[in-house]
């Protein structure tokens, strides 16, 4: 435009072409350069874009604005704007449709000439067109102009055409428009309401108003700055923004006395603001001198009606180009898309991305929005890694009811699938604990129970310097070796490793055998081994190898077994000490390592990380010496805490290590759910108010309700309660009285009251057809039941003609104290309500409120009635 900087603007159905208005109209097309090649006198916009020329138009000089023909047809008719307030409609190429012909170069013109400010087409009359003028005393400065009107006048004033650009028909200029508002007063801005055909609002020079062309003497207004660039938001139509200086305000029509929000003031003056016609709350601003576009993305939250709260802003910036931007134009059906111009006419071709949101359901699904689109990733087939996840692990082991089985706590570690060594290991340790405590409580009550729980390490502190060792003959061979003496600490730690059974006997024979049941050959013929019998040992390699999931090569070890020599220069002992390290089976190496090693030093067998816990500890309570035993246990248990080794547990015992233990554990798999089972089992109160243990506990109760299983949660808290007492919830929600606040759950429980029965109340019989109406409190009445209009309290099974009703048949099954069909339950949206077994009977055949005239429907207002616990789907 004429001294001005360039603006810009989209065909509205044309997508493929623009126009930049400054001194002259110069129209483009768009075309994709992905698949083609850049062409010659093309200008480049973006990577994928170009722009070629189609043509100019220079014969409309002193523009001040431009707006763009809304109809299909003609398809590049433009209205210009000029500086002495004639609108002029032209073209941009050649239109063959003689309907439209004479549309071309027709002028309408004001009384008085004044600098035209804005231009707008009406969106459902496309022939009317608004413009809107600088101030004069005698005329108005909004008019409202039918391009097809035929009013062609006599005598044409000289002061109309003084800045016209030559000699113009009278025929093609109209001097009647068809509205004239706003006498006296400035326009700055116009735009059109879409929800009505004759609402126009106009930023005036002090105020926005309304006018309404059905009554053109009266118009809303509201006083204000910001008058200039009034639009509106396209998807919501009540919504309008407008500007002045560096401020933006957005107005809400139906509450116009004051803006419904004051955007950041921005330190230079602001040229353009500008609805995203393809994204819903979308505002762009542009300020002067400026290569940065700021966008501002309004959230709209639910919020009850008469609450005058502000919408939530998401602002930030983009940058389309390196220089100064004159101006923007949003694409009217491309997403997010813009094109931009600068003062010296260099275009950019823009994409605004949207924000991308990340959503990560409970169950591992995960899904991210970007724009329209909502996209879910999903796994390949052949993909095992969500298999390996620890919440999908956690997930089936809820289902199973891992960890509360508390009678057979070892079979736990087969609820959770029986894959991992190290929860088998755990689950037996806690076994064991559990068995042998109950077993001392029964021998001397309060004597060393609690010992138990505290692990083998504290049982072995508690003995040091009252064992003695002495010689041990082996069975098949002529030979004896330093055995400890076995006290009542080191028997029990050989119980707690599993070695030997409860009572005196310290024979390990159930022990192998259950070992050769499963299969596990190498580690029966070790602990045979570990107990001096050799021969026992060799027989059991020998079984392995003959039976069907054996190894044949266990035959060749037997054989090397029974060829073995106490001579320490011997060759047998100079091959297997260089060998044994080329086994497989951990198991094996120490056997050999045993056999080989000087007495007093057991290294090869101790310090084998491959061989369970449960069995190295065994060992040393057999082999060790007190001193010795101690600096042991205090190694590895250090070691078993920094890997998170669950089998250290037997070690820690449920005490403040077993916590350091199981926190390493977690922090390096996240497994709040054994950890939090296995705190419950025993520990001591001290140990279970730790926030550690409290944080793992409530977590898996925030998992279990995450994943909807509500009913394993109410299994947890039950399990939890019966373990911990010290958790057990105190009564959270009660009934109280409308008149006196004071709780009524007493008068209405079937538990009659310390000192008082029910004859006080007038009522005679059983407790359990207890009819109590009022408050104990007050003696206020209880409310009435809205179908059987009974008084609260009153139990279901004692209301007239209920005799036969299916309440009746359900309190007659079950003796509990509370009645779920005597509850209290009431709408929170219409306040009635009645006994449960009626609302739920009543909204089992209708919809509506069972009051007379209340059409509420209350049971689809109740937002969790319709889900389903996920323990029922398959996983």
């Amino acid at each position: 435009m004429s001294g001005t900087k360039p603006d810009i603007l989209w065909a509205p159905h044309q997508v493929d072409r623009f126009v930049v208005c400054d001194s002259e109209l110069s129209l483009y097309h768009v075309e994709s350069t992905v698949n083609s090649e850049f062409k010659a006198g093309s200008l480049r916009l973006s990577e994928d874009s170009a722009a070629t020329l189609l043509s100019i138009n220079s014969e409309t000089p002193y523009m001040k604005c431009v707006a763009w023909y809304l109809n299909y047809d003609p398809e590049c008719l433009l209205a210009v704007g000029q500086a002495n307030g004639r609108v002029v409609l032209t073209s941009l190429g050649q239109d063959h449709n003689s309907k439209f012909k004479d549309l071309i170069g027709k002028e309408f013109v004001p009384k008085h000439a004044r600098q035209c400010n804005t231009l707008a087409w009406n969106p459902l009359d496309s022939n009317w067109l608004a413009a809107g003028l600088d101030k004069h005393r005698a005329d108005f400065s909004v008019l409202i102009w039918d391009i097809c009107s035929k009013y062609t006048p006599d005598i044409v004033p000289m002061e109309k055409v003084r800045l016209s650009a030559g000699e113009t028909e009278t025929t093609l200029l109209v001097t009647k428009p068809l509205y004239e508002l706003g006498q006296n007063d400035a326009c700055l801005s116009l735009c059109w309401l879409p929800r009505d055909q004759k609402l126009l609002l106009a930023g005036m020079h002090r105020n926005l108003a309304i006018f309404d062309l059905r009554n053109t003497s009266q118009k809303m207004f509201v006083n204000t700055k910001a008058v200039q660039g009034v639009t509106v938001d396209p998807y919501f139509h009540d919504r309008v923004a407008s500007f002045y200086e560096g401020q933006v305000a957005i107005w809400d029509l139906r509450k116009f006395e004051k803006p419904v929000l004051t955007l950041t003031e921005q330190p230079k003056p602001l040229t353009k603001v500008a609805w995203c016609p393809t994204r819903t709350g979308l505002l762009a601003t542009l300020t002067r001198d400026s290569n940065i576009i700021r966008l501002y993305d309004m959230q709209h939250t639910p919020t009850p009606i008469g609450d005058e709260t502000e919408p939530t802003i998401i602002e930030r910036s983009v940058q389309p180009c390196d220089n100064y931007i004159a101006s923007f134009a949003w694409h009217p059906t491309s997403q997010n898309r813009m094109i931009v111009v600068t003062p010296n006419r260099t275009m950019s071709d823009f994409t605004v991305f949207e924000r991308i949101s990340l959503a990560w359901s409970p169950i591992t699904s995960l899904m991210w929005a970007c724009g329209r689109h909502l996209y879910e990733c999903a796994e390949e087939e052949n993909d095992n890694s969500l298999e390996k996840d620890i919440a999908t692990k956690m997930r089936l082991r809820a289902l199973s009811r891992y960890g509360l089985d508390t009678e057979q706590v070892w079979r736990n570690h087969i609820l959770a699938g029986n894959e991992d060594p190290q929860l088998k290991s755990l689950w037996y340790t806690l076994h064991f604990m559990k068995q042998y405590t109950e077993d001392m409580d029964q021998k001397s009550p309060g004597n060393k129970g609690s010992l138990v729980y505290s692990g083998i390490k504290s049982i072995v502190k508690s003995s040091l310097g009252m064992v003695e060792s002495s010689r041990h003959n082996w069975s098949g061979l002529d030979k004896q070796t330093d055995i400890q003496n076995l006290n009542e600490e080191r028997i029990l730690a050989l119980q707690l490793c599993g070695w030997i059974k409860k009572g005196t006997d310290v024979d390990v024979g159930p022990f192998l055998n259950s070992l050769v049941q499963e299969g596990e050959w190498e580690r029966a013929a070790a602990v045979a081994l570990f107990n001096l019998d050799i021969r026992r040992a060799i027989q059991i390699l020998n079984e392995g190898a003959s039976s069907e999931k054996g190894d044949l090569n266990l035959n060749v070890v037997a054989m090397a077994l029974s060829g073995y020599t106490d001579e320490k220069n011997s060759l047998w002992r100079e091959m297997c000490s260089t060998l044994r390290l080329q086994l497989n089976n951990p198991y094996l190496c120490v056997m050999f390592a045993f056999l080989t090693s000087e007495t007093g030093s057991y290294d090869g067998v101790l310090y084998e990380n491959k061989v369970a816990v449960r069995d190295r500890v065994a060992f040393a309570c057999k082999f060790l010496s007190d001193s010795q035993l101690n600096r042991y246990i205090e190694k590895l248990t250090n070691e078993m805490k920094e890997a998170g080794n669950l089998e250290g547990i037997l070690l820690t015992g449920l005490t403040k290590d077993g916590v350091d233990l199981m926190e390493s554990y977690v922090d390096r798999t996240g497994d709040v759910q054994t950890a939090s089972y296995c705190m419950l089992q025993g520990s001591p109160l001290d140990v279970l108010k730790d926030e550690r243990v409290q944080y793992w506990i409530e977590n898996y109760r925030n998992l279990l309700d995450a994943w909807r299983f509500w009913h394993k949660r109410a299994e947890f808290d039950i399990h939890r309660s019966k373990l911990d007492p010290s958790s057990k919830p105190l009564a959270q929600v009660f009934v109280s009285c409308n008149f006196c606040g004071k709780s009524i759950s007493y008068s209405c429980s079937t538990v009659p009251h310390q000192g008082r029965g029910f004859s006080q109340y007038g009522v005679s019989g059983s407790p359990t057809k207890s009819k109590v109406t009022s408050c104990p409190g007050c003696r206020k009445p209880l409310p009435r039941c809205a179908l059987c209009l009974i008084n609260m309290g009153t139990p279901v099974s004692s209301c007239p003609g209920g005799s036969k009703s299916d309440e009746k048949v359900d309190l007659s099954k079950d003796k509990k104290l509370a009645q779920f069909n005597n509850w209290f339950t009431w709408c929170h949206n219409c306040r009635h309500g009645g006994h449960a077994g009626h609302m739920l009977s009543w909204f089992r055949d209708h919809a509506e409120c069972p009051v007379s005239a209340c059409t509420c429907k209350c049971m689809q207002l109740d937002t969790t009635g319709n889900l389903v616990p996920a323990e029922t789907v398959q996983p």
